[in-house]
């Protein structure tokens, strides 16, 4: 499975959080190929592992990155027939303005998102940004056949097919956090060519944009070593300043704050250089809104590590990336693993 199509192919398939499972069936269908047991937490995040050799200490080391994606719900029909939502997860209205959707009702229906025509609007509202509220969504039909397709609480994905803007850089919806699942992949084949006595938990994370809840449940449930939770940065456009923003193509970011374990940090940056993999360096001092920060939290706590892969234009239709960060990523993830043994584990998780 190319990389690169196996993302296209998770950017374009619905999985608005709470509603993953036609996502997890399809990450399913492609790990069972590098992985030795596939199995879920009772909330619907995948765990996908990959047995270590000579693993008498069953050292566990958990890869999470969520599979679930921001996205519309229905919560009104109006008697026009046009359509009022709201968001599930963190959406800014001003980007939905004339978007295309896919409302997931009794089978899937195209429509447009519409608000007042600027001509129509006094010049005091004109240059005010759009709210929730003010937009609908038509589909074309009347109030009748629309309540007879389409219930409230129905999802609504935005209709957008993932593309190349050159051989490396991809755009499309969702790629938060699929290209880190797209990463999970990689590092997955990575590890085919190296040895690792650590067994490894792929985690395609649920709820994640809704607070972190997949990463939660999966942890208790393997209770891993370390954890590493691999997502997306704020990738540098031009009005972002430098240290607000990673550099698009010259690799991942190892976040530096208070959700990432020192030892294990200065253990995966000298891998890198060992290794010639590029990295960049994140300063979060927070919990960093990641999976990171359930994982961390935990049971007793785990060590954990956030790896951001940068990404232009988050949390919008056109998210972009470079695949070379994503191949660099799982280059790192994967040369750290197989540097972790039961001699040195308890030396690097010391504080």
């Amino acid at each position: 499975m190319d990389t690169k199509e196996f993302l296209k192919k998770l950017s374009d398939t619905t999985s608005v959080s709470g509603y993953e499972e036609k996502i997890s069936k399809y990450i399913e269908s492609v790990f069972t190929n590098f992985t030795d047991i596939i199995t879920y937490d009772k909330l619907g995040s995948l765990i996908a592992i990959k047995n270590g050799e000579n693993n008498n200490k069953n050292i566990k080391i958990m890869l999470a990155a969520h599979m679930d994606e921001i996205g519309l719900i229905v919560k009104d029909i109006k008697k026009n027939g046009t359509i009022k939502f709201t968001s599930i997860g963190g959406i800014d209205p001003r980007t939905l303005v004339a978007q295309e959707v896919i409302i997931h009702g009794n089978k899937e229906f195209f429509g447009v998102i519409g608000t007042m025509p600027p001509h129509l609007q006094d010049a005091s509202s004109r240059d005010n940004a759009f709210k929730m509220d003010d937009l609908y969504i038509d589909v074309g039909y009347k109030e009748d056949n629309v309540r007879n397709m389409i219930s409230i609480g129905d999802i609504i994905t935005i209709h957008r097919n993932s593309k190349d803007l050159d051989k490396k850089t991809v755009t499309g919806k969702s790629l938060d956090d699929k290209a880190g699942v797209a990463t999970l992949l990689e590092c997955a084949k990575e590890l085919q060519k190296l040895k690792h006595e650590s067994d490894v938990y792929f985690v395609a994370t649920v709820q994640e944009e809704v607070g972190t809840r997949g990463a939660m449940t999966s942890t208790y449930k393997i209770d891993p070593d370390i954890g590493i939770a691999i997502d997306v940065g704020f990738g540098k456009t031009p009005e972002l300043e430098k240290a607000d923003s990673i550099d698009m193509g010259k690799g991942p970011a190892v976040t530096l704050g208070g959700n990432i374990h020192p030892n294990l940090r200065k253990k995966i940056i000298s891998v890198a250089k060992e290794n010639n993999i590029p990295y960049q360096t994140e300063i979060d001092p927070g919990p960093t809104g990641t999976d990171g920060r359930s994982i961390q939290i935990s049971r007793c706590g785990v060590p954990t590590l956030v790896i951001s892969i940068p990404l232009r234009y988050m949390h919008t239709s056109v998210e972009t990336i470079n695949m070379d960060d994503v191949i660099n990523s799982a280059k790192l993830i994967a040369r750290f693993i197989s540097e972790i043994t039961s001699e040195n584990l308890e030396g690097y998780l010391c504080y």
